[in-house]
Parts: structure tokens; sequence; C-alpha cells
């Protein structure tokens, strides 16, 4: 059977030649993340249940929501999660590191085809290099870092071909909030989303994590870019391990289609409350 690029993402990370949607299977999840915010819970969880590490080189903490420590609740659990990763080798990307979903990409961790969980609700933004992210509870997280695999429930897939040129004066955020403006927070819920067209090959990769940075705020389980000549490279050149980048068969099925001319996308803004709630500049 045909499968999308999410289905071929989760397919090669299960025991299962082909996934369908509504089947509910067992990831293996390359990249395994808890932040400073919720780490300290995860690391909680893992003491209490008595669990073990699977692998500490695919596990990893990066401190990203507070970074200055200035909290003294954050620098308590800042400091709960350094003891324990250097009691179990685990690499931590520190106070100094940046963002740590930049960072899984920056250092090669996360790559085409890849899959990840964090305790950030936006690890979604790993789709624009084609990877599956997920952000996930401080509880399941702690399974996935002692199982190295975690179950989810495979959702249906929508394509958007982008169509036109994107105008000079729109940028990656008013491309997301041009599709805000389109399906609102609730028209994509639990969809996973590959989009694709000449306009969306020619986005660079921060144009891209922009963009699928607001799959949360959409609703959707995802937004995924099918990764570029450019992208593989640049991913190729920080991989720790090598890969073969997926792509969607031509003739698999999405429950959806939308055809979308950017060349009407508008500079935009969301007004304060919503960020679906948006009107031109």
């Amino acid at each position: 059977m045909a499968m999308t690029l999410l289905e071929k993402i989760l397919s090669a990370h299960s025991s299962n030649a082909e996934v369908h949607p509504g089947e509910i299977i067992d990831i293996k999840i390359d990249t395994r993340v808890a932040r400073d915010f919720g780490g300290a819970n995860v690391v909680k969880n893992i003491t209490d249940f008595g669990l073990t590490i699977d692998d500490p080189d695919k596990t990893f903490f990066t401190f990203d929501c507070n970074p200055t420590g200035s909290d003294q609740k954050y620098a308590v659990n800042q400091q709960i999660c350094r003891l324990f990763a250097r009691e179990n080798e685990i690499k931590t990307y520190d106070i100094n590191a940046g963002i740590g979903t930049h960072i899984l990409i920056e250092k090669g961790h996360v790559y085409p085809g890849s899959t990840a969980v964090s305790t950030d609700s936006h690890a979604n933004i790993l789709g624009a290099v084609g990877a599956f992210g997920q952000g996930m509870g401080d509880l399941d997280i702690a399974a996935a870092w002692n199982k190295g695999k975690v179950w989810f429930k495979v959702p249906p897939s929508v394509r958007i071909n982008f169509t036109g040129r994107i105008p000079g004066n729109v940028s990656s955020k008013d491309i997301a909030l041009n599709l805000l403006r389109q399906f609102g927070a609730n028209s994509l819920l639990g969809y996973s989303v590959e989009i694709y067209g000449p306009s969306a090959d020619n986005l660079d990769l921060d144009d891209r994590i922009t963009i699928s940075s607001m799959a949360t705020e959409m609703g959707a389980i995802i937004i995924l870019f099918q990764p570029t000549r450019k992208i593989i490279d640049y991913c190729s050149s920080r991989a720790k391990t090598k890969f073969t980048s997926p792509a969607a068969d031509q003739d698999a099925h999405y429950e959806k289609i939308f055809d979308i001319d950017v060349s009407e996308f508008k500079p935009m803004v969301s007004r304060p409350g919503e960020p679906h709630d948006t009107v031109d500049v």
C-alpha cells in the first residue's frame, strides 16, 4: 500500500511494513528529550518507578525555558536534571546552549526520517527537516527514556499544495498566519500536514522551522516538509548516523487535499488572545 511521508517514517520505526490511520503502534524513538520545564518530573518518575535508561547516547536534557535560572524553582529543577545526567551519562545542553528543538537539528541528533519526543509541546517543529517530533507529558517521556519506544495512534494525513509565487514582502511567519486565517485552530485538529509545491521547495530551513513551529497553534499533529537536497546536505554534515531521506509515495492517500495560491498571501499579525485571530498589516 502507498504511504504518506509520515506513514513512511512511522512504519520504518515500527515492526509494521505498512501503517494505516487509526492504528496504534509502538514507535522506536531516535532522540528522547526533557527540558528544564518538566525535566525534574521525568527524573522523579524514573526514580519513583525504579526505571533504567535504555540508551544514554539518545537521551538529552535541554534548558531553554528559563535560561538564566533566575526563578528559584527553575534553578532547583535544573540542578536536579544536572545531577541525574551526571549519574547516568546523559548529555545536557545547559542554559547557554540555545533553543532545544533547534539544538537537536543543529547538533545532528534529528535528521530527515528520524523520530524524537520531548517535553516541549512544539517538538513538532522537527517536521521542518522531514522528521517526526512530538511533545509529550513527563510520564510518557520517562517511559520513552526507559523503553526507547512509545506508542502512537497513526493520524490521518492532509496534503497542502502551494501554487504561485510567495510575494517578496511576505515572511515565513506571514505564511503561517495566512494558513491560520484559512484553517483556524480546529480544522486541522489531529491531522498530520504535509506541504508541497515549488514555493515550498524554495523555503530555507529557517522558513520551514517557523512554519512547522505553528502546527500546534493550528491543532495539527505536525507540519512536515519533504527535505530538499540543500536540507539533506545540511543534516548529513551534522547527523550522528547515516540516513536515507524518506518520501511519500506518489499515489499515497490523503484524507484532504488543499491547493493554496500563496501569491495571494499578505503580511499579517495576530491580535492578542488567539493566534488564529489574524489581520492584514
